[in-house]
């Protein structure tokens, strides 16, 4: 993976595109540019790369000068939520036309009398005559003609992309299989059949992820196509998954680009806190749209079945719970109470002190209070990109608010103190977050360390750790685009799945053996088809277990069934405080995981050698801390070294 020229690892998020650039000498540089900023540039990760090369915006890159770039990118889940993707047709059996629109009947909020289903994905619906039994017998054959002439009614019409979903095709895809090449011959651009999207039972969750491939890998295929455009054919593109693990661009499909970003931060977060000596951690990121936080005890943790935006998908993500409060989150008062969010101000025009008239902010919280200084402050704004932070506007914001409140409820409150009062509702609905994914499953969070990263992590890093009770706080070095160095970290991944649905028994290990070995071989052949030597892969096995009559599975590594037992009866009573001994388990599915590449990071580029001098002081401000300002000493970070104490109230920049 090591090679002469740049590599650049890049996070286009929400609001911000994050660049970690390392130079042929091994030295890492960095960037942070708006996602979004029209008139300046078209695309963020390119503009950034321009820049740290030295190049005019626009001119182009030259061969080769980088060998490879590894990014993650938010544009399928911008897709979903804005529900921007492909037209898609849905074909599936005969009689299940309205099965995904059914779904599992689910009622999250019980007593909501008006009920608003998500919209669909898919705009147009095709029954296809054909009927496997469940052990593969042909009860309908297909009906090649009458799906033809369907297919060419819907391409006829403008729609390329086309999600297969049959009865038991999961298992027996022959006639998935047919209809896929018929609507290829048709001109079909973007074809997606659920045995190979999600080879798993159950037609719902097999058939949403199904159709969420087949809406969103047309965007990202066009995205992909402009920045390997952009870049040239002799860069190596790779893009990170949800899982966690990158892969080639062209091997990179719509279901597993949904946590493209966020999983970057999660695998930089795991290699530089375990290099930190942290062993159990919370993850903390919080960049200008929203927070994630992350749970991290030794290994990556994922789900297999997730809700996002109204969609089941079921494809293997990055367990991670996500708020809307960010740096970018709105603060408002609504006539009776303040309010943070869910609205961001976004890119565009972003907060109150951009200067592009955009309004209150979590970020202005933090200027209002010192805590963000102008002539510290990393990057500029305005609508040329010029000038500093606008601290009068954010004063005379706040100043117009504490009217406002003060009209309507008779108290007054003054600028600093309404900016502290929507601080602590962001934090408390952050901390909330961290507890759905520590306390919440067991885990004692004051024994854990918070990794603080993001943008506007380091802000918040302190107030959140006090509202969880926690004693321990890391922030790396490179906090600030720890997403954008996790895709430089992190290894190539292929993910293999097969249902199973038996009984966990010593008998049918040979069975599962069998399936594992046809798995692997699988796995192992796509990621040497990426260029990763057969001595760099690593392959691990898994089981997905569940008792009988239920339908979680959990998953466990393979081993003989009284080992998976025992291990499953752990994992069962760690996330739902019991078990049940005695009762059968299924077999739900196994899985394969092959691992290979990836880069080492060096520990002399990120950390500073030890000094027991006292940090220098590069300025004293007054920031607010309580009830009250505080002549406060400004650190820099560039300053600081292993050894050193600061006794706050301090502000490190």
């Amino acid at each position: 993976m090591q090679g002469a020229g740049w590599q650049f690892w890049i996070d286009r998020g929400g609001t911000f595109t994050d660049i970690v650039a390392r130079a042929p000498d091994g030295s890492l540089r960095t960037g942070k540019l708006l996602s979004e900023n029209p008139g300046q540039y078209a695309d963020a990760a390119v503009e950034g790369i321009r820049r740290i090369l030295g190049l005019r915006s626009g001119s182009p890159i030259p061969a080769g000068v980088i060998t490879a770039v590894k990014m993650g990118t938010t544009v399928a889940t911008n897709a979903l939520l804005e529900r921007r993707g492909a037209r898609t047709l849905l074909a599936i059996t005969s009689g299940f036309a309205d099965a995904l629109r059914i779904g599992y009947q689910n009622r999250p909020r019980l007593f909501d009398r008006h009920i608003v289903l998500p919209e669909l994905l898919y705009e147009r619906v095709i029954e296809v005559e054909e009927r496997l039994s469940a052990e593969g017998e042909i009860l309908i054959p297909i009906d090649v003609e009458k799906s033809r002439a369907a297919l060419q009614r819907a391409h006829a019409d403008g729609i390329r992309a086309v999600a297969i979903v049959f009865m038991h095709g999961y298992r027996f895809p022959r006639h998935e299989r047919a209809l896929a090449d018929l609507a290829r011959g048709i001109g079909f651009t973007q074809v997606s059949v659920s045995h190979e999207v999600s080879p798993l039972v159950k037609l719902v969750g097999r058939g949403d992820t199904t159709v969420v491939d087949a809406y969103l890998s047309p965007v990202l295929r066009n995205y992909v196509d402009q920045v390997a455009a952009e870049l040239g054919k002799s860069v190596r593109l790779l893009f990170m998954q949800s899982n966690g693990g990158l892969v080639e661009a062209r091997r990179f499909h719509g279901k597993d680009a949904i946590l493209s970003g966020p999983a970057g931060g999660i695998v930089g977060m795991a290699r530089t806190a375990t290099e930190a000596g942290a062993e159990r951690v919370i993850g903390f990121d919080m960049g200008g749209t929203s927070t994630d936080v992350s749970h991290y005890a030794g290994e990556l943790e994922r789900t297999f079945e997730t809700l996002i935006a109204g969609v089941r998908i079921r494809a293997p993500m990055m367990h991670i719970h996500t708020v809307a409060a960010g740096g970018g989150s709105i603060c408002r008062f609504d006539g009776i109470r303040l309010r943070v969010g869910p609205e961001s101000a976004g890119a565009i025009p972003g907060p109150a002190c951009y200067r592009r008239g955009g309004p209150l902010t979590v970020t202005d919280c933090n200027v209002m209070l010192g805590r963000l200084q102008a002539d510290y402050f990393p990057h500029v704004f305005g609508p040329r990109g010029d000038g500093p932070i606008d601290i009068a506007a954010v004063e005379s914001r706040f100043g117009a608010m504490a009217e406002e409140v003060a009209r309507a409820t008779g108290v007054r409150r003054s600028p600093h103190e309404l900016a502290q009062g929507f601080l602590r509702i962001a934090v408390e609905n952050m901390a909330n977050a961290i507890k759905q994914i520590s306390i919440q499953r067991g885990h004692d969070v004051t024994e854990y360390t918070l990794a603080c990263f993001g943008g506007a992590g380091g802000q918040h890093a302190c107030l959140v750790a006090d509202a969880l009770g926690m004693r321990r706080i890391l922030i790396h070095r490179l906090a600030g685009v720890l997403s954008a160095y996790g895709m430089g970290l992190a290894q190539l991944r292929v993910l293999e799945q097969r249902a199973v649905e038996a009984p966990l028994a010593d008998t049918l290990r040979p069975q599962l053996q069998r399936i594992l070995a046809e798995l692997e071989r699988a796995g192992t052949a796509k990621m040497t088809a990426q260029g990763v030597a057969a001595s760099d892969i690593t392959v691990l096995r898994h089981l997905h277990l569940k008792y009988e009559g239920t339908d979680l599975a959990l998953v466990t590594p393979f081993a003989e069934a009284g080992a998976a037992a025992e291990a499953f009866a752990a994992a069962h009573r760690a996330r739902f405080g019991f078990d049940a001994p005695g009762r059968r388990l299924i077999v739900e599915a196994v899985s394969v995981e092959v691992v290979g590449g990836g880069e080492a990071q060096s520990s002399s580029t990120l950390w500073p050698a030890q000094c027991t001098s006292p940090p220098p002081v590069r300025a004293t401000r007054q920031v607010w801390f309580g009830a009250a300002a505080a002549a406060t000493p400004i650190h820099s970070r560039d300053d600081l070294r292993f050894g050193h104490e600061i006794a706050g109230p301090a502000v490190i920049t």
